[in-house]
């Protein structure tokens, strides 16, 4: 599944266009190599994600199209959440 569509199914990033921008920016990481939003994402990858004051590493669960609440919740664990000061 693509990272974007990723995102925005699994609700960390509300608008599939913003988690575009911000995959596009450098701000994603798949398994420790910087990802495009077209980049791949498969079951056992470790997404980290730099938002603006923190930053979200998570581990890929499950992929599927569904865009129940239930379902997104599962689809990820988050494996470490940091706040940034110095931003």
């Amino acid at each position: 599944m693509r990272l974007d569509k990723f995102l925005k199914i699994s609700r960390i990033i509300k608008r599939r266009s913003v988690a575009k921008e911000v995959a596009d920016k450098g701000r994603i990481q798949v398994n420790g190599k910087l990802a495009k939003s077209s980049s791949t994402v498969k079951i056992g990858d470790i997404v980290k994600i730099g938002f603006g004051n923190k930053t979200m590493e998570i581990k890929v669960l499950e992929l599927h199209e569904s865009t129940k609440k239930e379902d997104a919740a599962q689809m990820y664990e988050i494996v470490s959440e940091t706040r940034n000061e110095n931003v």
